[in-house]
């Protein structure tokens, strides 16, 4: 089984052996085909035993400080949930501005701290590459929550993972999936994009002019062969697509509140829109949504986007049982 490609942290008393055990989870360059399975095999036995019994004390004992320099709903409580679902327990610091941070305090300090504390951190903070310079200076595992514009792993593997079990498990070769919004600053679909290069689809972007996937990302997935296209309306694409992933255009990511005005509302996803899809496919969004997704249109057996966030509990719990030794 391959291991990530991420530098070795042994805490004590674990399964030195196991494949995950001590890794930090920092970009999914770190996953190959053979990775995803073996993290969606775990995910998917949480999902039953979470199922079946609720809670159950794998990491008891264990400790996780959640390091949150971003507002953040879904992915910090998700990892909370997780963490406590597991039978360990949680340290959240989503206010940095009352903590030493506020008196100046250096992102290495803080993590060579709680990591006194704490058996794993997981960090979401506004720089790109932030997580890379926690992980040098930590001796625990280091897992990405989302740095900056730069990119959220464990968003796509939930969204994978989403797919692969919406559609039937294992069917995402020879899947068309539309990308719509906020390419540009959206980490959730650079991280998306490059995780789906792994597999034999073709990816679609639909966004203004002035939000397009960056062009690196593009250049990473060409490389491996799978076919991409641009669009800045989305009625050419629909009826083909099998997945469409809309984000949000994230205001605090514009230092011009023009150009965010501007394109705000470029696309929204309405029961009329969806009539042009296929009746066999998903809509997703990683939320918050701003209204870019009608709430009419949260019935349809399509709407994939509240079922997503429930993935999302599994693969955390997965991930933090194998950089723990227990998976």
């Amino acid at each position: 089984m391959p291991t990530p490609s991420a530098s070795p942290h042994l805490p004590f008393g674990e399964n030195k052996h196991a494949p995950w055990y001590g890794k930090d989870i920092l970009s999914v360059r770190q996953f190959d085909r053979a990775d995803l399975e073996y993290i969606f095999g775990v995910a998917h036995e949480m999902r039953g035993m979470v199922e079946r019994i609720g809670t159950f004390d794998l990491l008891k004992g264990k400790i996780l400080a959640n390091l949150f320099y971003e507002p953040s709903t879904r992915t910090s409580s998700s990892f909370t949930a997780a963490m406590e679902r597991l039978g360990g327990s949680v340290i959240p610091i989503n206010e940095v501005r009352y903590s030493s941070v506020a008196k100046g305090e250096s992102l290495p300090d803080t993590v060579r701290t709680l990591e006194c504390y704490a058996d794993v951190i997981v960090l979401r903070h506004p720089q790109t590459g932030s997580a890379e310079i926690a992980a040098r200076a930590a001796r625990k595992p280091v897992i990405n929550a989302g740095d900056g514009a730069g990119e959220h792993p464990t968003q796509a593997l939930l969204d994978t993972f989403t797919i692969f079990e919406e559609l039937g498990v294992g069917r995402i070769d020879g899947l068309t999936v539309t990308m719509l919004g906020d390419l540009k600053y959206g980490r959730t679909v650079h991280s998306l994009a490059r995780l789906l290069s792994l597999y034999d689809v073709k990816i679609n972007y639909v966004s203004p002019e002035i939000l397009r996937m960056p062009r690196e990302v593009m250049d990473e997935v060409a490389a491996r062969g799978v076919p991409q296209a641009e669009f800045t309306t989305l009625e050419a694409v629909l009826p083909e697509t099998d997945v469409l992933y809309v984000t949000r255009v994230q205001k605090e990511r514009f230092a011009d509140p023009q150009e965010y005005e501007q394109v705000k509302d470029a696309y929204v996803i309405t029961p009329q829109v969806m009539q042009a899809a296929r009746q066999e496919m998903i809509v997703m969004h990683p939320l918050p949504r701003v209204g870019e997704i009608s709430p009419d249109f949260d019935d349809d057996p399509r709407a994939a986007y509240f079922r997503q966030m429930e993935y999302g509990l599994y693969i955390r719990m997965a991930l933090l049982a194998m950089v723990l030794g227990k998976a």
